[in-house]
């Protein structure tokens, strides 16, 4: 496999120190002029992120938008995701089951928002950075927590809550018996007393439901091409 090198304007762009406004215009205009449509661009994308240490506000709605539209909308199932995604997803941008950045965090909850279906893996995964923000201090997640107290927060409520909006319905949030045993340790490791009130209501609305056993028989598809492997963004 050849090396993969980025072009111009990027390759300049990956140099800097700081990536600004200016900067994001120019790889809209000539690097992804019709957006993230292959795999050479999702690796730019991460090589991009990965190179520049300082990044502009604009960077990060860039980044979320553009790789969430790519990951959920050209690549197969179009328009969803299956276990093969959620794979590729954990393997991206996880170490360990710890999401590595909260911008990694905030593209896999976009991600699950614009799905039409979400796997309960990634669901899991994304709850359980609630408790490793409570438990043991790490993750994405605990670096967007506003608060850093051994309890549930409101931000916490709200978390919660927009992994579960596209499943709750009537009251109930069914859930996999994988996210209940999360629910179950963030609980042991919280107060009742210390946690907002909404937590209550969450845990009651939560009802287990079985769920069929993941396919895992293909590899992760990219618009016919090859899958794109943490060793091309290193």
């Amino acid at each position: 496999m050849s090396e993969f090198r980025l072009a111009f304007p990027a390759c300049v762009v990956a140099g800097k120190h700081r990536l600004t406004a200016e900067d994001i215009v120019l790889l809209r205009k000539h690097s992804f002029p019709e957006g993230i449509r292959t795999s050479d661009d999702v690796v730019a994308m991460l090589a991009l992120n990965n190179s520049c240490p300082e990044k502009c506000a604009d960077w990060n709605a860039f980044f979320v938008e553009q790789l969430a539209g790519f990951i959920v909308r050209y690549t197969y199932p179009q328009g969803s995701l299956d276990d093969i995604n959620v794979a590729w997803i954990m393997r991206m941008f996880t170490t360990d089951g710890v999401v590595n950045s909260a911008l990694e965090l905030e593209l896999i909850l976009h991600v699950m928002e614009i799905s039409a279906d979400v796997p309960v893996e990634l669901r899991a995964l994304a709850l359980d950075q609630l408790r490793l923000a409570i438990t043991e201090n790490i993750g994405g997640y605990k670096l967007s927590r506003a608060i850093d107290r051994r309890g549930i927060t409101r931000q916490d409520v709200d978390y919660a809550m927009r992994i579960f909006r596209s499943v709750a319905e009537g009251g109930i949030i069914p859930v996999s018996s994988v996210e209940y045993g999360v629910l179950q340790q963030i609980e042991q490791a919280t107060l009742s007393g210390a946690n907002h009130p909404h937590w209550a209501g969450i845990m009651a609305a939560v009802e287990l439901r079985d769920y069929a056993e993941p396919r895992r028989s293909r590899w992760l598809r990219i618009v016919d091409e090859e899958p794109v492997s943490e060793a091309a963004v290193a």
